[in-house]
């Protein structure tokens, strides 16, 4: 086997000797000598909290692979806070795997494991990894432990929507909401609901990037550490064995990832994600693929935001293999995983411990779990909702448009008494696309006006180009395609159109005749609110990114371009 690190590393002529000679430090002669140069991708970083402790993790990943005979390498990436990066950390997911796969693509190395765990980190690293095809595999961080603010478990970022809203809607005080913000984090690890975190992380294992078992271990478990061992370890095989990202991630490792999504009622921002890392791949898969694979599989799982529970009772009701077992009738069976098996195999010592978190098939928390896309000619290319974390009530709904066209503008007037909403209406928001933020931030999910919480309203419809945080819930169209910002239909509503929502009929319609509706000029206010950078990475971004539609990447990023070796450098 010749190692792709050989072609810095072996001969004796002078400029594999400079390749050597920089790195022996410390490091034994044999190191040089046919040895796999593991890389770990760490996305720890003190301004990602959720990643912090991955540093802990990678050190175990280092023991693995020294084990196993390999040489480990750390090499930090590019990392995003869901809940510091500014404007959104959706703009720079695209920016973190081009810069992933390129810096595997420039060095030594022969394999790589990734070290993700808050929201757009496992995504940009499987990106990278399918984009660069090296071997590779997944080390999910975990979710944190469950916190308590006056003896009631708290969801976060689920419990910060719910209570913020009380807040404004004078049921609980200020104070008493500041003082559940210091419960709320508990521990080191990601978000404990089945918010984007949770969810990529599982989806890596479903994907069968991950060694099966070890997504959803809590991140404070030191079975996370052992599993981290194990995996360095098998980085290593995974170079010998030449077993890459183009021979596991596979159509059947994504219809496999999308029926596990409705199973665990999961983000939103799955689909997004899920379409971007096929689109590196070349693998056929589209919105309607969603739909169809995925809609009609009962949640099985009681967890925030859509049910009672948080990622700590999972683990401890059986962990996601228990999962899978319940809808094992509906995987593809051909699915394998890093480990060389299929995903099926894994299922069978799995068992469920607490009925009441892993539902039964026959009792199901929904019954329609999965992401329902939607069409129509408010969304020609497809917007897509959660029916697990939306109102039963309004999933067929017909009301009068309430248009903001910002975010800034709906900030400004969300709270205006004189605002004409009422529990009927349908609160549009737009300019919060890929092209026009930039980046699709999370603000689907708007607040409710005061008046309206004022009189026990807390659910209405609303319909939203850009996207929503995974730990958030509530009846929200989003993802609407295409944007306003790129021409989309949204840009044409205007306040007082009759708006249809029919999700069981995969309907969103705008009540306005066809010629009407294509001779309306689009909004100038919305249009004056678009992003429009003049350098740099939004530059770039706006320039080439994709519509939600087909995963919000860029255009020129899209195929997987394989491992080969740089240039020699002179």
């Amino acid at each position: 086997m010749e190692l792709r690190s050989s072609h810095w590393y072996a001969g004796t002529d002078r400029n594999a000797s400079i390749h050597r000679a920089w790195m022996r430090r410390g490091v034994p002669g044999s190191a040089f000598e046919g040895r796999p140069q593991i890389a770990i991708a760490n996305t720890a970083s003190d301004l990602t909290p959720c990643n912090r402790h991955l540093s802990e993790v990678a050190q175990s990943v280092r023991d693995g692979v020294y084990e196993a005979g390999g040489i480990p390498l750390e090499m930090p990436v590019v990392s995003l806070g869901e809940t510091n990066v500014r404007p959104t950390a959706m703009l720079w997911r695209n920016m973190a795997a081009m810069a992933t796969e390129e810096l595997l693509r420039a060095n030594p190395v022969d394999g790589v494991v990734l070290l993700g765990g808050c929201d757009k980190t496992i995504p940009a690293l499987l990106m990278a990894a399918a984009s660069v095809d090296l071997p590779a595999v997944v080390v999910p961080g975990g979710p944190m432990l469950t916190g308590t603010f006056r003896g009631q478990p708290l969801g976060c970022g689920t419990d910060t929507w719910r209570l913020s809203e009380e807040v404004r809607a004078g049921t609980m005080s200020q104070a008493a909401f500041l003082d559940s913000e210091r419960a709320m984090i508990r521990s080191r690890g990601h978000c404990n609901t089945m918010g984007t975190a949770s969810t990529m992380g599982l989806l890596a294992e479903a994907l069968g990037t991950t060694v099966p078992g070890v997504a959803g271990t809590p991140a404070p478990d030191s079975r996370l550490l052992e599993a981290a061992h194990t995996t360095g370890m098998l980085a290593v095989e995974l170079v010998e064995t030449d077993r890459r990202p183009s021979t596991l991630l596979t159509r059947a490792s994504f219809h496999n990832a999308v029926v596990a999504l409705a199973a665990i009622g999961g983000s939103t921002n799955a689909v997004v994600h899920l379409l971007a890392i096929a689109g590196r791949l070349g693998v056929e898969l589209t919105l309607d693929d969603v739909d169809a694979i995925g809609s009609r599989v009962p949640a099985l799982v009681d967890l925030q935001p859509a049910g009672r529970f948080l990622m700590e009772d999972l683990h401890r009701a059986g962990g996601f293999l228990a999962v899978l077992r319940e809808v094992e009738d509906l995987l593809d069976p051909t699915a394998r995983t890093v480990l060389g098996t299929r995903l099926v195999e894994h299922l069978r010592g799995a068992e469920v411990h607490d009925r009441e978190v892993i539902r039964t098939r026959s009792a199901p928390l929904l019954a329609e779990g999965g992401i329902a896309v939607l069409r129509g000619n408010l969304a020609p290319d497809g917007a897509i909702i959660k029916p697990a974390a939306a109102s039963p009530h309004l999933l067929r709904h017909r009301g009068k448009a309430v248009v903001f066209e910002s975010i800034e503008d709906f900030r400004a007037r969300v709270d205006d008494p004189d605002l004409e909403v009422d529990a009927d209406s349908v609160m549009v928001l737009r300019g919060c696309g890929p092209k026009g933020y930039p980046g699709m931030p999370e603000v689907a999910n708007m607040p409710l006006p005061t008046k309206l919480l004022e009189q026990g309203v807390r659910d209405v419809v609303r319909i939203c180009d850009g996207r929503m945080s995974g730990t958030a819930y509530g009846t929200v169209v989003l993802h609407v395609a295409p944007e306003a910002a790129a021409g989309g239909p949204l840009a044409r509503v205007r306040t007082g159109d009759w708006v249809e929502l029919d999700v069981p009929g995969r309907r969103l319609h705008l009540d306005v005749d066809d010629d009407e509706l294509a001779q309306r000029a689009p909004s100038p206010a919305s249009a004056a609110a678009y992003a429009a950078p003049r350098r740099g990475w939004e530059r770039l971004y706006v320039d080439h990114v994709q519509q939600a539609d087909t995963g919000a990447d860029l255009d020129f990023l899209v195929g997987s371009s394989g491992p080969e070796v740089s240039r020699e450098s002179h």
